[in-house]
């Protein structure tokens, strides 16, 4: 049996090595900070910033996002030449970077920025290129601005690796080399789902999220009523942004500070996912005991949506005609609001705050109301936090106050759909309880939870049995649409959502350097479940009271009319 210790020294400490990959993981489970631009770990190792070198005994200089750790290693990742080295690379770097940090969408959380006071780059030897701008504002959700690309490639290698689409590629060389779509094309252009991995994952200013606050707050200066609407997500990734700790009460501020910021009503999104358990529910009963189309998919991400018509049009007939809960949500409000205030629909301007960029490009479509749409404006996460910043709001200090009734309700089936396997849950606590008309002592279906990217469940209820499957990222709901297609898939439900770990880690949320915080947030949002009073969809009393006195039955005439919709293929060459 070998003596040799499992770990290694790095900066004169002794480090247990446990499976990590390279060095970098090590050093930051270890709190040791090595810069970076195109390492991320959850996409392929890359080597091209050069700015992660570190000094190891007997090998000399090495790049620590393509060195595994061993045994007896003796690493020192902070010394005169390293840090000269990476000083070279920054000065290069900014010679060819467009630079107008206090305009920058990404200004106080750019990495360049971060890194260039960190490595005391204080000056630039290098000749300054007069790169002209190329800025793509087509997007609905995205803006591309390929002066300020350093060429990390994460963004390219994010839609390629992780969505398994590759609307972004490298293209020239040498000095002219830029990331873009094919032939040049707008993103709009392009089969973008609009879910803004790219964005997140660019370490500058090149892609950002398109900017919408401004639009927000002429709204709330005009007459209009102004509602706004938090997705589930939302209240786990939001105390990210203001170092308020996870376990506090983030959604009672988060109301506050809407206030505060000048909405007049604040709802939570969390009552229209519970309206999306009943209606697509009960239409996967009907599918499943009357012999309908299966598997059935959930419809709740417009990314996926929008990928299913572009690259599996003949999979339509497979997708829940159910909207998405922001969509459902938006439906009722301007159906059914404007009556208890007096007010108008014309009136009413609704906002949706929302952890995804595909949301913005959802409300655009026309079948969700031009003349007056079901929303005016979708803000992420990022955008809320910042435009909470800008007015000033000292949001920890915040004391938490209750969304508005009637749409303040929610159940822990809700809340849930803001993680992997949520939806299917809060379907299935549903579905168990009209099967065998017994209520469910234990709500938890437990089996459909976990972060692997594709995960199976095999259930029996009310002697009815289901196979399941939920997946994240649309490269593994790629694995199944094909495995659909050649007959050889017998699942009776498919939850997909288009980001790891499903909407709490959205193309809108606060960029989060913790290896483990897809692992946390998910935690803190079955927290959430655990803490409501009422934890299954079926149960919110105001939800039921709106079927009975408004709606009808699930599935009726009203409701199909609201909260269901088709699809159709969509062609972008």
């Amino acid at each position: 049996m070998s003596d040799i210790k499992n770990t290694l020294i790095m900066n004169n400490r002794e480090l247990p090595i446990d499976g990590e990959k390279n060095l970098i993981d090590l050093a930051r489970k270890h709190g040791i900070f090595i810069p970076n631009f195109c390492y991320h770990p959850d996409l392929s190792r890359f080597g091209a910033c050069r700015l992660c070198l570190v000094e190891i005994e007997k090998m000399g200089i090495q790049a620590a996002c393509c060195t595994a750790p061993r045994p007896g290693m003796v690493v020192k990742t902070n010394t005169e030449e390293i840090r000269s080295i990476r000083k070279t690379a920054l000065e290069l770097l900014l010679a060819n970077h467009r630079v107008e940090c206090p305009t920058c969408e990404k200004n106080g959380n750019c990495e360049l920025m971060d890194l260039s006071k960190k490595l005391n780059v204080t000056e630039n030897n290098y000749y300054k290129s007069n790169q002209e701008p190329k800025i793509d504002e087509s997007s609905y959700s995205l803006v591309r601005d390929s002066s300020k690309c350093i060429l990390c490639g994460q963004c390219v290698r994010a839609c390629s690796e992780i969505q398994g689409i590759g609307v972004l590629d490298f293209a020239f060389r040498g000095s002219k080399s830029m990331v873009l779509p094919a032939f040049g094309k707008n993103l709009l252009d392009v089969e973008c789902v609009n879910c803004g991995n790219c964005a997140k994952v660019c370490p500058t200013g090149a892609i950002v999220i398109k900017n919408e606050t401004e639009k927000a707050f002429k709204a709330i200066d005009s007459d209009k009523v102004v509602i706004a609407n938090i997705a589930p997500a939302v209240r786990v990734a939001i105390n990210e942004m203001f170092g308020v700790p996870a376990n506090e009460d983030t959604t009672g501020k988060l109301v506050t500070a809407l206030k505060a910021v000048g909405f007049d009503y604040v709802f939570d999104t969390c009552y229209g996912a519970d309206i999306t358990v009943l209606e697509e529910g009960a239409e996967f009963i009907k599918r499943k005991t009357q012999g309908g189309v299966l598997p059935q998919f959930t419809s709740c991400c417009p990314a996926w949506v929008k990928y299913l018509e572009e690259f599996y049009p003949e999979l339509i007939p497979n997708l829940s005609s159910a909207k998405s809960p922001q969509q459902m949500f938006g439906a009722l409000i301007k159906e059914y609001f404007p009556k208890q205030i007096g007010k108008t629909k014309e009136d009413i301007y609704n906002v949706s705050i929302m952890p995804c960029t595909a949301k913005k490009y959802e409300i655009t479509q026309e079948k969700f109301g031009q003349e007056c749409p079901d929303y005016d404006l979708v803000l992420t996460t990022v955008e809320i936090g910042n435009m909470i910043k800008g007015a000033g709001i000292d949001f920890a200090s915040l004391e938490p106050s209750e969304c508005d009734k009637p749409f303040g309700m929610k159940s822990g089936g809700g809340v849930i759909f803001g993680v992997t396997g949520g939806v299917t849950e809060a379907v299935l606590r549903f579905a168990a309880e009209e099967i065998t008309g017994e209520k469910l002592k234990d709500v938890n279906f437990v089996a459909v939870r976990g972060m692997e990217g594709i995960r199976e469940a095999n259930l029996e209820v009310g002697g009815v049995k289901l196979k399941i499957a939920l997946v994240h990222t649309l490269s593994n709901a790629k694995q199944l649409c094909e495995s659909i297609k050649a007959g050889t898939c017998d699942y009776d439900l498919i939850e997909v959502m288009t980001c790891k770990g499903g909407c709490i880690n959205g193309g809108g949320q606060p960029r989060n350097f913790d290896p483990d915080f897809k692992e946390k947030r998910a935690k803190d949002i079955y927290q959430a479940d655990e803490d409501q009073a009422i934890r299954s969809s079926q149960d919110n009393t105001d939800l039921k009271k709106l079927y009975a006195e408004v709606l009808g039955q699930i599935g009726s005439e009203i409701p199909h009319h609201l909260f269901h919709t088709d699809y159709s293929e969509k062609k972008i060459w």
